[in-house]
């Protein structure tokens, strides 16, 4: 009954910036941790950024540390993912995922999640 909804994609030139959201709607006990994952055409599906309940701790892959942010609001159910200076490798199938941890507040390892969008495009043009 979870449900994930990503938006935000669309395409812009290199350098430049989107914000992509996700919400969760559907059931929703505890705590959980959320993450976003891309998808390149031909390549497999890779971590991006993921983050916490309590948005203590984040995580993000080296390929856009210092250029994406990964933020949440939970009162709305969303988390974000600001993508400044983009590239054209970052075009991707962009997906967010959830992972219910209980009572505990940790950042899951990756793919090790258990609901996922159905991905929202993001195509950066040189």
């Amino acid at each position: 009954q979870v449900q994930l909804v990503e938006a935000g994609g669309g395409l812009v030139l290199a350098g430049g910036s989107l914000r992509l959201s996700c919400v969760r709607s559907g059931r929703t006990f505890g705590m959980y941790a959320m993450g976003w994952f891309r998808q390149a055409p031909g390549k497999e599906r890779e971590f991006v950024s993921a983050i916490s309940w309590s948005a203590t701790k984040t995580l993000y892959a080296d390929s856009v540390k210092g250029r994406f942010t990964i933020s949440r609001d939970n009162a709305k159910n969303t988390v974000y993912l600001q993508m400044n200076s983009l590239k054209p490798e970052d075009t991707a199938v962009y997906y967010c995922a959830a992972k219910d941890l209980g009572i505990r507040d940790y950042v899951p390892l990756r793919e090790t999640y258990d609901y996922w969008g159905q991905g929202t495009q993001v195509t950066v043009s040189s």
